[in-house]
């Protein structure tokens, strides 16, 4: 016994076909090599998610954006909301009240999408019940927008899809630049209670891509931060750029952009309005911010 097991380990791998074969007749072997590469399948190609779920709005957005309908299994709460998400339109369509570790745990995902500012209990639950989680962080660059389209799109086995989006979003690049104004005026994104969005943010590269100088620099620096309207009217940037057209002082954050100095400095034919949901993500919403803000330059450089 021991002579047979040692004479056959000296072939090696169990599914290596032992010298002897060689004398079979050809036919044999062929048939014997389809039997043995039945039995030890050659390493499969990585499985593409089937059940993904996203608990994070600019998550929900690349979802939409890049996977098949049927590799959604839900999105975060938030995906359906018109004035936040891009894709609300589209989110409708799908099952959006993942937010819960209970309820991502009842859906038994194959993957997890959520963001770097996702509830961390959430987060730490899912990863310790052994449940792939993903965490995206803030694109702060049309660039790193790209590189995360493509990191998610390969990711769902999407990756015709991902160079597609990346490609609207750099003719939307070039098409933006090519219209900017060589007079760049100045302008500052005021939000409610005064917040001001830094020099380093998505949304500055946008505005500088569309031909505006962001005066947020000279303000907060380059995170952004809250500025007093005292500030803002010394600095008297030449326009105000605004997530809406009108302003209902119905709260204290509010107030401050209906406030009357405001109005007076800054009418109507002053004001860019910049709708949240182009800026909050990026990604699927970028070629429609970046022809939104050249539109607007090409309006500001017909008043002048």
């Amino acid at each position: 016994m021991r002579a047979a097991i040692s004479r056959y380990a000296s072939y090696g791998p169990v599914c290596r076909i032992p010298p002897a074969a060689a004398l079979w007749p050809r036919a044999w072997r062929a048939t014997g090599l389809a039997l043995l590469l039945a039995v030890f399948p050659a390493a499969a190609e990585p499985v593409s998610p089937q059940r993904v779920v996203s608990i994070n709005l600019c998550a929900d957005e690349l979802l939409l954006a890049l996977a098949e309908p049927q590799q959604i299994a839900a999105l975060s709460p938030y995906s359906v909301d018109p004035k936040l998400s891009f894709m609300a339109p589209q989110a409708v369509r799908f099952r959006h009240d993942a937010s819960e570790a209970e309820t991502v745990i009842g859906l038994n995902p194959d993957l997890v999408l959520a963001g770097r500012f996702t509830k961390r209990a959430t987060r730490d639950m899912l990863t310790r019940l052994g449940y792939r989680v993903v965490l995206l962080d803030s694109a702060r660059s049309i660039d790193a927008s790209l590189a995360q389209i493509g990191e998610i799109a390969a990711l769902l086995g999407q990756p015709e899809r991902g160079a597609a989006l990346a490609s609207r979003i750099e003719a939307a690049r070039r098409r933006a630049a090519s219209t900017a104004s060589p007079a760049r005026p100045s302008a500052v994104v005021y939000q409610r209670r005064g917040y001001v969005t830094g020099a380093e943010t998505m949304t500055a590269e946008l505005l500088a891509i569309a031909g505006f100088r962001n005066d947020a620099a000279a303000l907060t620096g380059g995170s952004g931060g809250f500025v007093s309207l005292e500030r803002l009217v010394a600095k008297r940037p030449d326009y105000l750029v605004v997530a809406a057209p009108a302003v209902s002082p119905e709260d204290q954050g509010a107030a401050l952009l209906a406030h009357p100095a405001l109005a007076e400095l800054y009418p109507p034919e002053r004001r860019i309005v910049l709708p949240e949901r182009l800026t909050v993500c990026g990604g699927p919403s970028l070629p429609a911010a970046l022809d939104w803000l050249a539109s607007e330059a090409r309006r500001v450089a017909g008043s002048t």
